[in-house]
C-alpha cells in the first residue's frame, strides 16, 4: 500500500493511475489503455473522466475508510461476544450459530459468527490435511433399510458430571439418520441384543448390517478363520433372523457411522451440558424424544428410492425373539441327568414335554431378563437347582519324614 496526501492506495489503483495518466498526456491513445487495464473503451473514459476531475481518488471506491453497510451492530456484536463466552465457547461456529438463533433470537450467518470467533481466540483455524491414503468412493444404497451401519462408541458423553459411557448407533447408508441409539455400559452380548430388540420392535428387519470385527461381532481367533461354522452370538442372532451381517475392514470402511460419532460426540456432549443430563436413562429419553428427530431433519438426506425395505417379522420370528436374543451354550447331560452351568448343577426333572438320553446335548438360554431355560428340541426342559455342596476343609497334612525336634520322648518312670 502506498499513501499519498493521506490517500491510500493498493498496487492496481496505482498502475491503473499511471496509465490512466498517459493516456490524458495522449502518450497511449484508448485502445491501447482499455487493452493495458484489460477493461472495455468505455470503462477506461470513464476512469479517464474521474482522474480529470478527482485527481487520484477518483479511482478509488467511496466507500473506502468507512463501516459497511452489512456490518453487525455494535450492540448486537457485544451480546453475540458476551453469549460465546458464557456458554457456547467450545462449540464449533456451525453449531455456535445454531444455538443463538435458538436460544437467543440472533440470526446471524455461520461465517459471520466464526469471524467473531477467531476475533475473540476461541476458534483457531484449521489446517489442511495431509493427503492420506487413497480410497475410493462408495455410492449410499439405494433404499431406506436395505444396510444399517452399528457401532458403539466409548466417551465421555457426560463430561466430569458422569462416568465413561458407550453410546450404541444405527445409521441407514440410503438416507443417513440416525435410526436407533441408545447409552449403554459396554458394548457387550446383552446390550446389543437389548439395542436390536428395539429396533425391531420399531422399524423391523434390515436387510444387512453393516459392523467391524469387534468380539461381540465376529470371531477373529484362527480356529475361526480355519472353521466357518463357529459364530459368536451376534451372529448366530442374524442367520436366525435371515438378516446378512457385512463385516468392514477398516473404519474408513463404516464412514458414515464414524464421521457421526464425532459430530456427536461434538454436538450431543454439548446438548447433554445445555439440559444438565447426567444419567443414562434420562439421556436415552431426551435421544429418542428430541434430539434424534431434530437431528434426522437437519442432516438426514433423501433415499433414491423411496421404498422402505424392512421386513416385518413373521409370527413365528415374534415368538422365538426372546430365545433368538440370549446367549445360548450347549451343555451335556450327565448319567445322573444333572447338568452343569456356570458353576451350578440342574436337575433335569422326571417330567418332560420331551424324552431325553444321557448325553444328550441340550442349549443352555440366558435371557435378557437374567432367567436361565434349557431348550432341547424346540422344546423348554423342566429343571431345578442343586444346592451348591460345601467344601469340607482339609486336613493338614502330616509330612512323611518328621523332624527329629518334633519327636516326643516318653517320660522315664522311676521305679
Amino acid at each position: 500500500m502506498v499513501n499519498n496526501d493521506n490517500l491510500t492506495m493498493s498496487q492496481k489503483e496505482i498502475f491503473r493511475y499511471d496509465i490512466i495518466k498517459r493516456l490524458i498526456r495522449k502518450e497511449i491513445n484508448g485502445t491501447k489503455a482499455s487493452e493495458l487495464l484489460n477493461l472495455s473503451i468505455r470503462q477506461t473514459k470513464r476512469l479517464k473522466l474521474n482522474v480529470m476531475e478527482s485527481g487520484a481518488s477518483g479511482l478509488v471506491h467511496g466507500n473506502r475508510g468507512k463501516p459497511s453497510n452489512r456490518c453487525i451492530p455494535d450492540l448486537e456484536k457485544k451480546k453475540i461476544i458476551l453469549f460465546l463466552n458464557k456458554y457456547y465457547a467450545d462449540f464449533g461456529p456451525t453449531f455456535a450459530c445454531e444455538k443463538l438463533a435458538e436460544k437467543h433470537k440472533l440470526f446471524r450467518d455461520p461465517k459471520t459468527i466464526r469471524s467473531i470467533m477467531i476475533q475473540k481466540g476461541l476458534w483457531n483455524i484449521k489446517q489442511k490435511r495431509k493427503q492420506q491414503e487413497h480410497r475410493a468412493w462408495r455410492q449410499r444404497r439405494t433404499c431406506f433399510g436395505e444396510m444399517e451401519q452399528f457401532d458403539g462408541s466409548y466417551h465421555h458423553w457426560f463430561e466430569d458430571r458422569g462416568e465413561k459411557s458407550c453410546l450404541l448407533l444405527s445409521v441407514d447408508d440410503a438416507t443417513g439418520q440416525i435410526t436407533q441409539a441408545e447409552f449403554s455400559e459396554n458394548e457387550g452380548v446383552f446390550p446389543v441384543f437389548t439395542f436390536w430388540l428395539k429396533y425391531l420392535e420399531k422399524h423391523g428387519k434390515p436387510l444387512s448390517i453393516y459392523t467391524d470385527k469387534f468380539s461381540t461381532y465376529k470371531m477373529t481367533q484362527k480356529v475361526a478363520l480355519e472353521n466357518h461354522d463357529l459364530k459368536t452370538q451376534f451372529q448366530r442372532a442374524l442367520t436366525e433372523l435371515k438378516i446378512e451381517p457385512i463385516f468392514a475392514n477398516s473404519p474408513q470402511a463404516k464412514g458414515r457411522v464414524e464421521r457421526m460419532f464425532g459430530t456427536l460426540q461434538d454436538r450431543l456432549t454439548k446438548e447433554l451440558r445445555l439440559k444438565n443430563i447426567s444419567a443414562v436413562l434420562e439421556a436415552n429419553i431426551f435421544l429418542q424424544q428430541e434430539f434424534m428427530p431434530k437431528y434426522n431433519q437437519q442432516f438426514g438426506v433423501q433415499a433414491r428410492n423411496q421404498a422402505n425395505l424392512h421386513q416385518s417379522l413373521s409370527k413365528n420370528e415374534k415368538q422365538r425373539l426372546e430365545s433368538i436374543f440370549s446367549r445360548k451354550t450347549v451343555r451335556t447331560v450327565q448319567n445322573d441327568f444333572t447338568i452343569s452351568f456356570d458353576s451350578q448343577w440342574h436337575q433335569l426333572t422326571k417330567e418332560q414335554p420331551a424324552t431325553v438320553c444321557k448325553r444328550d446335548e441340550v442349549i443352555m438360554e440366558e435371557h435378557l431378563d437374567n432367567s436361565l431355560k434349557i431348550s432341547f428340541k424346540g422344546k423348554y426342559l423342566n429343571y431345578k437347582l442343586i444346592p451348591k455342596i460345601c467344601k469340607y476343609q482339609k486336613h493338614k497334612q502330616i509330612p512323611w519324614v518328621i523332624a527329629a525336634s518334633q519327636i516326643k520322648q516318653p517320660a522315664l518312670i522311676q521305679v
